[in-house]
């Protein structure tokens, strides 16, 4: 377990990272869905070797916070038997596969995610954060998702694939968009895709295998709070969740399942419309609009505490707001409206920008920020 003290890179339950609180182990649920025995059993572990805290990420995956180190294998053995960790550590890296979460059995999204999880063993090494995107329902809804190798849904109603910062994609034959992702992964690996990291970074030309000017689809609307033609669908603030809270709405609604969401919402599977404590049900809550990580003293690099200042803020915030903890912006990789970049316990505003990026005010504290937005 010496990865747990390293950083830069994406935890799972194989490699867990030591955070402010204890290890924090990811959770990569098959196809972003688990079933109402692994929804209990997830949360049972959580409180039995954790500090009862659940994170879903941007990823739409989950992560058991505050797990003791002495607790550690124990909780491994316990997610082995509820089927939500691969016993081989190599495949359990790998199986970083983002699909639209309103899936259908028998759809295009479940059919190649699907055979994907079976072809894991057919990939080249790549870099830990590197991932699958299947964006094949009706319309697009992973557009601003990040991932590397993508099949979408195009204009016309067929499907392409489509490598991460390119703008158009190609067309792909119907049953063999894993063969193309696939080669597409290799290819990346073979022609030095390990020193970008990531694809969007990767600038060597495409073959033409790969080429294309094909656009994807428009985007169509995420999934918000309220009701689901699935079920009902609640917002998790920050994407935190007692496990407590999750056992008790997942019993009291008679849920069916629950499918993960990269918009920090959960999707609970022939749930009646229901409220539940520390959950939106508002589709216009601000929160929603609002990336924040742990921040400090959760998180050992962030300098600046976050979520509250996001509270206060994010009423008053025109579009999309991030405030991370430092540099590495965890909680959302892409552009916002407003981003905060805690340093030295102060934080930089930029704009239109990811964590990190250019300042235009610098070095302000949480009380100048309330007043420049007007929530002091």
């Amino acid at each position: 377990m010496n990865g747990a003290t390293v950083r830069g890179w994406c935890p799972d339950a194989w490699h867990p990272m030591m955070a402010g609180d204890g290890l924090l182990v990811r959770v990569k649920p098959r196809l972003g869905r688990l079933t109402r025995e692994q929804v209990l059993g997830l949360c049972d572990t959580a409180m039995a070797h954790g500090n009862g805290l659940i994170d879903m990420t941007s990823r739409a995956n989950l992560q058991i916070r505050g797990v003791r180190e002495n607790g550690w294998r124990s909780l491994l053995d316990r997610l082995l038997a509820l089927d939500l960790l691969d016993a081989n550590p190599a495949i359990e890296k790998r199986r970083n596969i983002l699909v639209a979460p309103d899936w259908r059995v028998g759809d295009d999204t479940h059919r190649i995610a699907g055979e994907l999880l079976t072809r894991l063993g057919e990939l080249p090494d790549l870099p830990g954060k590197a991932g699958f995107v299947i964006d094949a329902g009706q319309a697009c809804v992973l557009r601003d998702e990040a991932g590397d190798f993508r099949v979408e849904r195009c204009e016309d109603g067929g499907l392409i694939l489509r490598a991460d910062g390119r703008r158009a994609g190609a067309a792909i034959e119907a049953g063999k968009e894993v063969e193309a992702l696939i080669a597409l992964a290799h290819w990346f690996a073979a022609s030095g895709g390990a020193d970008a990291g990531r694809m969007s970074r990767h600038e060597i030309d495409l073959p033409d295998l790969f080429e294309g000017d094909i656009l994807p689809a428009p985007s169509a609307a995420c999934i918000s709070p309220g009701r689901h033609d699935l079920g009902m669908a609640h917002g998790l603030p920050f994407g935190r969740v007692e496990a407590r809270v999750l056992v008790e709405i997942i019993e009291t609604s008679s849920a069916k399942a629950a499918r993960i969401t990269p918009w920090r919402v959960l999707l609970l599977e022939g749930a009646p419309p229901v409220s539940a404590e520390g959950l939106l049900s508002d589709p216009a809550d601000p929160l929603l609009h609002v990336d924040a990580c742990p921040g400090a003293p959760g998180c050992p690099q962030a300098s600046v505490e976050t979520r509250d200042l996001a509270r206060r803020l994010a009423p008053h915030i025109d579009g999309r707001l991030h405030v991370s903890g430092c540099a590495k912006g965890c909680a959302r990789l892409r552009a916002a409206d407003v981003t905060l970049t805690g340093r030295d316990g102060l934080f930089d505003l930029s704009r239109n920008a990811p964590a990190g990026a250019h300042a235009v005010c610098s070095a302000l504290s949480p009380a100048e920020l309330l007043a420049h937005f007007g929530a002091a």
